[in-house]
């Protein structure tokens, strides 16, 4: 009898908290424009700081968060991403405004790298991350339809933000307090699997967030000088998007390992450079929401898969870590990549210059699926050749979990084993079988 599947709620509710700021960048790198008389590049430089310290948040504590504990640091990094962006969004001083937003990124960055960990340790890390997904496009997309409405203050997000963060932080009760009941019971000098193929994750899925991001960070001037949508229907714009992208995921969730991670990482990253370039370029109300809503349905699809390969690579969750910084580092240089960009080529140029680094990029990423692609989206599964994942069938038969190894377990070897061939039959060295043959003797004639 396998034991029924439960979800991690407080793990999702920590990834929530995680990776709402890079979920809420738009609005809140216009508001810091608008409201602080910031120019374009300046807000895109604080959106940028405040990821930057997020990302250095999975590179410090990757190493050392089985010995701090996982309820400790997720406590730590909810309470400093509370107070930060608190502070932030409760002055107009600049420099305040600034260093809450870094203080708070690394808040962020902790619960993120906590979320990742445990996430990895999962008996199906995919399905928790599409949950943790599905969550903060949710609560993302309230933000957006509720934001607007409440006038053109830049602490609004930065405040939501910071409630969530003191939401989440109770939730942390449920999780492991030190090193005893952390997820990762080998010893801590385990060398890191997967020398090859994770750099190459890391190094592209930087590049792919940076794009990701480079786009988001400017949609909401796109939007308002480009496509000539005024706020609230600018708010409603992305709030839609992300809803979209709540199907994206639901459908991600459901399509799960049938098609393996290859083809969703490759193809959905081509489709999304499309996007890419329809929403730059856009001129009316209906092109922009066009290409916002198919990015938007693309975007977290690609990137759950993304996440559960990273995941696969390292049962320890170093991998995880270390992959889910280096998108929070493509992330943070996204807004002032993206302003830089948009100011010398223009928003169509940039659009055509992101979209043709992702398809650069989609061909590593896909290799490191496919050469990693012995391991399924399902926990314990072995590929076979030419067989079902291990998994699947004791999903079908009933085999003990207990029976199947863990994920991130080295294949089993294919071993040859030699068999002599049989000997050859000789004429008369086997007789007929029954009573007639025991009851006959040597010399009596019969046969």
């Amino acid at each position: 009898m396998f034991a029924r599947r439960t979800t991690p709620w407080p793990l999702v509710a920590l990834f929530t908290a995680g990776y709402l700021p890079a979920y809420l960048l738009p609005t809140t790198v216009g508001r810091l424009g608008t409201s602080l008389s910031l120019t374009a590049t300046q807000a895109g430089a604080v959106g940028s700081a405040l990821l930057l310290s997020s990302a250095s948040a999975g590179f410090v504590l990757a190493s050392r968060l089985p010995r701090i504990g996982a309820r400790t640091a997720a406590r730590a990094g909810l309470a400093l991403a509370a107070l930060g962006y608190g502070t932030a969004a409760l002055t107009t001083t600049v420099w305040l405004v600034v260093a809450g937003a870094v203080a708070g990124g690394f808040g962020s960055g902790t619960a993120t790298t906590v979320a990742a960990t445990r996430i990895a340790a999962e008996r199906d890390p995919h399905r928790a991350s599409t949950m943790g997904l599905l969550s903060v496009s949710a609560l993302a997309g309230a933000v957006y339809l509720t934001v607007p409405h409440l006038g053109p203050a830049h602490g609004l997000p930065l405040a939501a933000i910071a409630l969530t963060a003191l939401a989440v932080w109770p939730l942390t009760g449920r999780l492991p307090g030190g090193t005893a009941a952390s997820p990762a019971a080998h010893e801590t000098t385990t060398p890191l699997p997967r020398r090859r193929s994770g750099p190459v994750l890391a190094a592209t899925v930087l590049c792919w967030s940076m794009a990701q991001n480079s786009l988001w960070g400017v949609s909401g001037r796109i939007g308002l000088t480009q496509a000539h949508l005024g706020d609230a229907a600018l708010g409603a714009v992305f709030a839609v998007a992300l809803g979209a992208g709540l199907v994206g995921v639901l459908a991600a969730g459901l399509l799960g390992s049938r098609l393996g991670r290859a083809v969703p990482i490759g193809a959905g990253t081509v489709l999304i450079a499309c996007c890419i370039a329809l929403s730059a370029s856009a001129t009316s109300p209906a092109s922009f929401a066009t290409g916002e809503i198919a990015w938007n349905t693309l975007y977290p699809v690609v990137l759950s898969y993304l996440i559960g390969l990273a995941a696969s690579l390292d049962p320890r969750g170093r991998w995880a870590v270390f992959v889910g910084s280096a998108s929070s580092l493509g992330t943070a240089a996204g807004p002032l990549t993206g302003s830089v960009l948009s100011a010398e080529a223009g928003y169509r140029g940039m659009g055509l210059i992101l979209g043709a680094g992702l398809l650069l990029v989609a061909v590593p990423m896909t290799a490191v699926a496919l050469h990693t692609g012995g391991r399924p989206l399902l926990p314990g599964a072995v590929r076979r050749r030419g067989g079902t994942p291990a998994a699947l069938v004791a999903a079908t038969t009933g085999t003990p979990s207990g029976a199947v190894p863990e994920v991130g377990a080295a294949e089993q070897p294919v071993v040859e084993i030699p068999v002599d061939a049989p000997a050859a039959a000789v004429q008369r060295a086997y007789d007929t079988a029954g009573p007639r043959q025991a009851a006959a003797t040597p010399g009596s004639g019969t046969g």
